[in-house]
């Protein structure tokens, strides 16, 4: 029997949550076009015969520039800490270089497999310099995949458990992931937010569902609130006539329906925590950990 973390790290927007994601076959992570998308660790668990991988997708790898990107940072340091294993996902869509070197010298006392990603886009041949790279680098396990769609990531997931610690399973084989209905509301309206909104405009955006009533056979009931920095941010959320806040509902609902599997009512307000993402208080009673 084997089970152990496994850690996915990566600059933003590499495609660690949809890795995550295609790997336990259903959504767990958020996933948007725009950098930074995720905030937390999200934990996922893969259990597979005798095997059994907690996956973990932390943040992108950035050099924070206000406290809650400090956070999102220090999410990375503490999931390294009690890794049994880094998968660390690069683009196949650029040639490594120094960030890549600083990286792979902070991963130097992990076992680390490397993922290329996002092969679909480029020639097969321009994966051979970027694997030679690794390899120059001390990094041998090297898998070239596409997240999106699916392809050589049944090789990387075999490989991602034959290299388990033995041990017991830390979770009961049916358990997917250790998150509560409710944080995953809020990441789903999140991601709604910056699906349909430009600019800074999702970055100083967060959720918190202030109320769930479980109704049975009638909907559910959700109210949650949507927190901007500015009056002129409340603005642009809700847009004119309420018109840009009611799509986000829609949508929201949509998913939210899919993802509890029953019919919701989603009651949304939009409120101002003024410069909450630069303020560790604030910060902390919005649900992140420091």
């Amino acid at each position: 029997m084997k089970a152990g973390y496994v850690t996915i790290i990566g600059l933003p927007n590499v495609g660690k949550s949809t890795l995550m994601n295609r790997i336990l076959g259903q959504k767990i992570s958020i996933v948007s076009k725009k950098p930074q998308t995720t905030r937390h660790r999200i934990i996922g668990i893969l259990t597979e015969k005798d095997h059994q991988a907690i996956f973990v997708d932390t943040p992108g790898l950035i050099e924070p520039r206000y406290q809650l990107q400090e956070i999102m940072v220090r999410a990375i340091d503490k999931a390294l800490k009690g890794t049994d294993l880094v998968l660390w996902m690069v683009p196949a869509t650029r040639m490594p270089a120094e960030p890549e070197v600083k990286i792979s010298q902070r991963l130097d006392p992990f076992p680390t497999i490397i993922a290329i990603n996002k092969i679909d886009l480029v020639k097969k041949d321009q994966l051979l310099p970027i694997m030679d790279f690794f390899k120059k680098l001390g990094k041998e396990d090297i898998y070239p995949i596409s997240a999106l769609y699916g392809e050589g990531v049944g090789e990387l997931k075999e490989s991602i458990l034959k290299s388990l610690p033995e041990g017991e399973f830390y979770y009961p084989e049916d358990m997917i992931t250790e998150h509560p209905e409710r944080f995953f509301i809020a990441e789903i309206i999140r991601e709604k937010i910056f699906d349909l909104y430009e600019e800074e405009i999702p970055y100083s955006t967060t959720v918190t569902v202030e109320e769930f009533k479980e109704r049975g056979k009638e909907k559910h009931y959700i109210r949650a609130i949507i927190y901007v920095e500015r009056r002129s941010q409340k603005g642009i959320i809700i847009g004119k006539n309420g018109q840009m806040l009611k799509r986000v509902g829609m949508e929201a609902r949509s998913a939210i329906e899919e993802f509890l599997d029953h019919p919701v009512y989603l009651d949304l307000w939009v409120k101002i925590k003024e410069g909450w993402r630069r303020d560790l208080a604030k910060i902390k009673e919005l649900g992140y950990h420091p």
